[in-house]
Formats: structure tokens, C-alpha cells, sequence
């Protein structure tokens, strides 16, 4: 029997698989087990936040697709059917091993600026103001295109018209819609603009179980298609850069250009003309023999290292798995890893991100030193490191800036061993909220997260890439992939990722374990969207967390919300077991999201 096929039997389907893990207690399980099984295969590996997605993937790997080839299959099917999460309208980041070149990328495919947005604009003509989640004016220019083109063109072996054809199969001839999408598509912020609702409208809604297509999605995708099979006498390089090139320099750049202009947005042809994802080195650290890699440029992964700098200098198993030190430490360090983050990170075209200084031990031992065991520190406290220049600060201690947001994971691992973490977004729910003419999808609103103080790290610029929330994670041992693993989550995708990481590393459980494990975050740092609100001090953990350590962290002066049992992650994961040759492959039950090995 096929291993989804088991997968599916063992949790009797979304629904039931909802119901039992808002019962199931981890300490009434006998040890050892999980509410799902840790999914094993050799030949390949899957984990994303819908199953459609997933079991995409799974078709195109036993069509003799490669990890790439079958990771822009399943994100175009994780787009259609989580469309407020990710899209083609999207931006994201990618961290991949390339296994016949023993070697970690980053592919940075966030958004960029609109050349007329400059923060002169926003004072004069939004009062200093950028809308959140709403609008092309909170907007970046979509990368999730051109990354597909980087890894297919790069690594992969198929073509478009293959990999995309799931996709647009499900959106002409219908899909059953999941529970989110139907409560997702009646936001009255999505149906108030005439292109939204003409798609998410349309015969009153999708409706949970119901089939429901995107045949403008469809159209669109179709029309890459037909640009790459005209140029495929050229060859397959040829087909897929005239794909890649319909969308930002042909038609369809010049439909959405248009749209912007007749509907008060600030992008222009020459914005899509002019964009491309960028290949970058990765940066990394070494924590107790793993080392760690993460997207360098605009996005909010390096804070994870950051905070595994300073947490190498405890012994944190002594301390025990969510004991209060065990938390205390993890939200001190954090907190203190999130004030570098704001203060420094950003865009490296634009800026000077000093990592020599923010990725030494000696920098983190020092950061390391004012965290008290005993007491919660509730301030901003970036650090001095080496070659660091002084930048002004933007923290709102008031307004309601969520640190949350709606965003997607896939990620894939082949028999060769290529392994790819891949985090497509949206940022909020539906984006910008307006579908873009007749194309099907909204733009992202990573906008929204530019700073408009003049020389911070993340102040707006033209043609400039915000600092992000996403990030994922790869993890290499020995010169060989050992996990890959992300989360959407907003400003607490780094949390959710740093603890799956220390689960497997520092307790020894396996990758579904780790996954399902009880978990805390903190919102005391600025958010990453506007107004940028600060909740010194703040601490959440899943009500799994006892009682006692709750109250604990009380005492130490957190500032405690208890959220439901299964309420804060939506992480997926793959580890690779060289000595046995076994993938293993997790998924979080907390959302739909399916793992699938052979």
C-alpha cells in the first residue's frame, strides 16, 4: 500500500485528523508516539501545508521528476488551493542543497518597491502612513515566478507544461475546497473590490467539499504554457525563459502595469521588466556540529542564528524540555536576537548588514550575558557588533500590529538527495486583497512591513526589498542534508522553526515529535508590519505547557497568554537519515498540512 495511502487511513482524513488533535494530550500518548506517524521513504519526500500539494509533488516524483521539478509543481497547487496564504502574486524564500555540487543556496525571490514609491509619497499623499494588508499600495513587485524559472532552469528537469499541469487541471476543472479557503474567500475585505469577487464571488463562494475552480488562474498559468512551447524549437532553456519572461516583460507584465495605474496603484511595467530573484550565498552558523543556513538579504531568518549563538552557551537538555528555564532562555534570547534583527537586517543592496560581528561567538557570548535567569527583560535591546553602523530605531508601543500572518511550506528531498526549503507568501490574508484584472490572483502586501524613518534598515526605497517575516530553514552535517524545515507564522516563524530544530537536536525526538511538541513564542520585539508595535515582555505557550511552568515564567515577570492546546504551528519537515538511507517526513497537525515518502 502506497505511504500516503497509509497516512490518510492512520488520520481518518482532514476533519477527524482536526478533532483529535484538539483532544490528544502528548503526556497520555505511551511514549513514543505521535498523533501521526512519522512518514519514511528512500526515494523521495514531501511535506507542505495542504495535501493536493503534497500528493502534486508525489506525481510529478513518480513521473521521474527531480526535487525542483517537483517542488514548482506542488507550490502551484498549494497557490490555487490556499490562495490567501501564497500564489503567483507572491514573494518568497528558498534555501536548497544542490547534492551534485555539495553546496547550500539561498534564493532570495522577494518583492521589490515600485520605483514611485519613496516615503515622500506615503507622507504626502497617505499621511505618513503605509495601508496594512490592504490596496497595490502595500505591495511588492511578485517573485514566486521567477523562482520557479531559477530552479527549473538551474536543477530541474522538466518542463513548465509538465509541472504546471496538475495545477491548472485543478483550477479549470475544480477541486474539493478546503475549510480555509471557504471561510477565507468570505472576508468582506476580499469581496469589496470588483476583480476579487467576480473570481472568489463567484456562485456564492467556494464552499467546504465542494468543488471549486480558478478558471482565471487556469488562463494564466496556460499562457506561460503556450510561451514555452513556442519556444521550445530553441530548446528547453529557451521554453522556460520565454515562460518566465511572458509574465514580467510580455502580456501579462503590461495587464497588470495597467491595472495598477487605472486602479491607484504605484507599480508600472518597467517594475515587473526590471525584476529578478536572486541566487545568493547562504550564511550559517556551526551549533554543536550542525550547521545551520539561512537566506542572508531581507528576510528574518538570521535571527534564528542569532538567538542559537547565544543558547549554545547553556546546557539546555539539563535544563529539560519547556521547563520555565528552558523557555525563559529561549524567549530572552529571542527577544534579544529579534532587537538585532530590527536594528540591522535588511536588504543588502540597499544596506550593510554587519555579520561578521551579529554571527561570532564572541558577539553572542556577550549578548548571552544580559540574559538574567531570574528576571524577564521587557526592552529593546539591539547590541553594538563589530562594523555595525548606527541606525535610528521605529517601535509603536501602541496600535495593534500583528505579528502574525497568512503564509505557506513545501519542501522536498530527492533519491540524489537534493533538498529544497521553499516559503511562498502572501503575507496576509489574500495579500492586497484585489485580484489583478482578469489573472486570477491578488499581489502580496509585503509592504506593509517597510519602515518609513528615514535610514533604518528596513525604510522604504524604490525598487527596494522589505525585510520579511519568511524564512526556512536547512540544516547540513558533515557536508551532507540533514533536515530542512519551515513554518508560515509571521514574526513567529523563526520561533517555530528554532524550537522543531532543538527538539530533534538537544531531545533526541524524531521529526514528527518535534513537530507536535508543545510550543511558546513572544511578541516582545517591533512587528514586522506597520505600525510596528512592540508588547514588551509578552510570552504565549499552548495550554499543553503545565501549569506549573506557567506560572513560573509568571514569577520571572513574562507577561503569560495561554493559548489553546494545538494552536501555534504549521510546521513541516524532512530529515535525512544518511547511515539508514531513510527520509523521514513530518507534518503539523495543528493545520492540513501533509507529509508523503516513498
Amino acid at each position: 500500500m502506497r505511504v500516503w495511502t497509509l497516512l490518510m487511513i492512520a488520520c481518518c482524513g482532514i476533519a477527524q485528523a482536526q478533532r483529535m488533535v484538539e483532544t490528544v494530550d502528548l503526556g497520555s500518548l505511551r511514549p513514543g508516539r505521535t498523533t501521526r506517524p512519522v512518514i519514511r521513504g528512500t526515494q523521495y519526500a514531501v511535506s507542505s501545508m495542504e495535501p493536493l500539494a503534497s500528493q502534486t509533488s508525489e506525481q510529478i516524483f513518480r513521473a521521474g521528476g527531480n526535487a525542483f521539478d517537483a517542488i514548482v509543481g506542488g507550490q502551484a497547487v498549494l497557490g490555487l488551493v490556499s490562495p490567501a496564504s501564497n500564489g503567483i502574486g507572491g514573494d518568497a524564500v528558498l534555501l536548497v542543497w544542490d547534492a551534485k555540487a555539495k553546496k547550500a543556496w539561498s534564493i532570495n525571490a522577494e518583492g521589490t518597491a515600485p520605483k514611485l514609491a519613496t516615503i515622500e509619497w506615503y507622507k504626502k499623499n497617505k499621511d505618513g502612513k503605509i495601508p496594512v494588508n490592504d490596496t497595490l499600495l502595500s505591495a511588492t513587485v511578485p517573485g514566486v515566478i521567477d523562482a520557479w524559472y531559477i530552479m527549473m532552469s538551474r536543477w530541474g528537469t522538466k518542463t513548465f507544461a509538465e509541472v504546471l499541469q496538475p495545477a491548472i487541471e485543478l483550477a479549470e476543472k475544480g477541486f474539493p475546497a478546503p475549510e480555509a479557503l471557504a471561510s477565507s474567500a468570505k472576508s468582506k475585505d476580499l469581496l469589496k473590490y470588483e476583480s476579487s469577487k467576480r473570481t472568489y464571488g463567484r456562485d456564492g463562494g467556494p464552499k467546504a467539499g465542494h468543488l471549486w475552480r480558478n478558471p482565471e488562474l487556469g488562463r494564466t498559468l496556460r499562457r506561460l504554457v503556450e510561451a514555452e512551447k513556442a519556444a521550445s524549437p530553441k530548446g528547453r532553456e529557451a521554453g522556460l525563459r520565454a515562460a518566465r519572461d511572458r509574465f514580467y516583460k510580455g502580456d501579462i507584465a503590461k495587464e497588470m502595469a495597467a491595472f495598477s495605474e487605472a486602479n491607484s496603484g504605484l507599480f508600472r511595467y518597467e517594475d515587473f521588466a526590471s525584476y529578478t530573484a536572486k541566487v545568493e550565498e547562504t550564511i550559517s552558523i556551526d551549533y554543536r556540529g550542525y550547521t545551520v543556513h539561512k537566506n542572508p538579504s531581507a528576510n528574518q531568518g538570521p535571527a534564528e542564528l542569532f538567538a542559537l549563538n547565544m543558547l549554545e552557551g547553556f546546557d539546555l537538555k539539563s535544563m529539560g524540555h519547556n521547563t520555565p528555564s528552558y523557555i525563559h532562555a529561549n524567549v530572552e534570547a529571542m527577544k534579544l536576537a529579534m532587537a538585532d534583527r530590527d536594528h540591522y537586517v535588511g536588504d543588502m543592496d540597499f544596506i550593510k548588514i554587519p555579520y561578521t560581528g551579529l554571527l561570532s561567538k564572541s558577539y553572542a557570548a556577550d549578548r548571552r550575558k544580559l540574559i538574567d535567569p531570574d528576571k524577564a527583560n521587557p526592552e529593546f535591546r539591539p547590541g553594538k557588533p563589530e562594523a555595525a553602523e548606527e541606525r535610528p530605531r521605529d517601535i509603536n508601543f501602541t496600535g495593534n500590529a500583528d505579528h502574525e500572518g497568512d503564509t505557506s511550506y513545501i519542501s522536498t528531498v530527492d533519491k540524489d538527495r537534493n533538498a529544497i526549503s521553499f516559503t511562498p507568501s502572501l503575507h496576509s490574508g489574500f495579500g492586497s486583497k484585489i485580484l489583478i484584472a482578469d489573472l486570477g490572483f491578488p499581489f502580496n502586501c509585503r509592504g506593509d512591513y517597510y519602515s518609513l524613518v528615514p535610514g533604518h534598515a528596513n525604510a522604504l526605497e524604490p525598487g527596494k526589498r522589505p525585510r520579511s517575516t519568511l524564512q526556512g530553514t536547512l540544516i547540513t552535517k558533515d557536508g551532507k542534508p540533514f533536515m530542512v524545515t519551515g513554518s508560515p507564522g509571521g514574526d513567529d516563524q523563526c520561533m517555530r522553526t528554532i524550537q522543531t530544530f532543538l527538539n530533534v537536536v538537544e531531545f533526541g525526538m524524531n521529526i514528527q515529535q518535534a513537530i507536535e511538541a508543545p510550543r511558546w513564542t513572544t511578541r516582545s520585539f517591533p512587528a514586522s508590519p506597520f505600525p510596528h508595535t512592540m508588547y514588551p515582555n509578552d510570552i504565549g505557550v499552548e495550554s499543553r505547557v503545565s501549569q506549573e511552568t506557567r506560572a513560573a515564567l509568571v514569577r520571572k515577570g513574562h507577561k503569560m497568554t495561554v493559548h489553546g492546546p494545538w494552536s501555534m504551528g504549521s510546521n513541516g519537515a524532512i530529515l535525512i537519515d544518511h547511515e539508514a538511507g531513510v527520509l523521514n517526513a513530518g507534518a503539523d497537525p495543528r493545520v492540513n498540512a501533509y507529509a508523503i515518502a516513498w
